[in-house]
């Protein structure tokens, strides 16, 4: 196994096609993989990239697709379908295993396999992209900064325009309804919470959203009862609840399919000046039992371009071996800090809640 070769699977998809690029603009000779042959060998072909086409259905196939790479950077969703047989070839094969999801679900499942990957000799790390490097470093920093917190509060914001993967990713996030993890436990209220959110660029209406920081945070943390807000209109708030009596229908593969192809065809992703121009603003708030809190704020680039960014610096310091095999969230790996590394990201302001006494 070369100590310095990694494979993209999913190059041909929106996000695994501009992490290509860039990675092939700095120098980088990463393999390009993914099922649809056309689609990657344009790539490869473009870019002078090697290639290697091959499927998820099969055991065999993934094997000797990721033959001989020291890492897969997984870009091909829907990850609740492809993350699990991807990670049980990496495991197979002693190679490490990141992603970009930001599913829940998916999250917890990979983290949990800690064990196998110290055993394999790899490292497994999931969300290494927008999902969740900002939001999981600041709730490190949080955390450092009030590390009797019992609760925790993440919000983002910056009209991110969702790619075709992420959109039908999300159609079948659709029945999932309004979850927050209380007490430790992931629970689905009967209607998701609404905030004032303080953002850095001004006060925002938010939602809460059954993000992947459900799982990456806890795991980060240890704080039991955390609720993740993104900005929406207040009249998907409004009808949002309407989604629990709809759920059984929603789950139906035939209903699944059918919103995925209507998203897909919707869905175009940001433009190249879009990610170069727009920014997203995160923010935080941590509280202890006693009622004593602190907020943080930080600034970083949009969405995708970020995606790109975060992923192939993470690739970049697990090829290092930069940390010891075993299942890591990205700040845990690489500390609370990481995200302010990337270019384009600000400072962290973390700073105590000012509190207005009463008259």
């Amino acid at each position: 196994m070369s100590e310095k070769v990694f494979l993209i699977y999913g190059a041909n998809g929106f996000t695994g096609r501009l992490i290509a690029e860039r990675a092939a603009e700095a120098g980088l000779k990463p393999i390009v993989a993914g099922r649809n042959r056309a689609a990657v060998e344009e790539i490869g072909g473009r870019l002078g990239l090697p290639t290697r086409v091959f499927d998820l259905d099969r055991p065999e196939a993934i094997d000797e697709g990721i033959r001989g790479t020291a890492l897969v950077l997984h870009c091909a969703g829907p990850y609740s379908k492809t993350s699990r047989p991807m990670v049980d070839g990496c495991l197979r094969a002693g190679a490490s295993y990141l992603d970009i999801t930001g599913e829940f679900a998916v999250l917890e499942s990979v983290l949990a396999r800690g064990s196998e990957a110290r055993a394999a000799g790899c490292v497994l790390m999931p969300a290494v992209g927008f999902d969740v490097v900002p939001t999981d470093c600041m709730a490190a920093k949080l955390y450092a900064a009030l590390p009797d917190a019992v609760r925790l509060e993440l919000a983002f914001t910056g009209g991110m325009k969702p790619s075709p993967g992420t959109a039908k990713t999300a159609v079948e996030g659709l029945p999932l309804g309004a979850l927050v993890r209380e007490g430790g436990r992931v629970v689905a209220l009967r209607a998701p919470r609404t905030r004032q959110v303080p953002f850095a660029n001004g006060p925002k209406f938010a939602m809460s959203i059954p993000w992947g920081d459900l799982a990456s945070a806890f795991v980060s943390t240890g704080i039991p009862n955390i609720t993740v807000y993104t900005v929406v209109p207040k009249n998907v708030a409004r009808f949002a609840p309407m989604l629990r009596l709809w759920a059984p229908v929603l789950r139906r593969p035939q209903v699944v399919s059918f919103l995925q192809r209507r998203v897909e065809k919707r869905a175009a992703g940001p433009s190249e000046g879009d990610r170069k121009t727009h920014r997203m603003w995160i923010w935080g708030r941590v509280e202890n039992a006693a009622g004593a809190a602190v907020e943080g704020h930080l600034g970083v680039p949009e969405g995708y371009e970020l995606t790109v960014v975060a992923s192939l610096a993470s690739v970049e310091r697990v090829l290092r071996r930069d940390i010891a095999p075993g299942a890591y969230t990205p700040s845990r790996a690489f500390g609370p800090d990481f995200v302010a590394t990337l270019p384009g990201v600000e400072p962290f302001r973390i700073e105590p809640e000012l509190r207005v006494a009463p008259p």
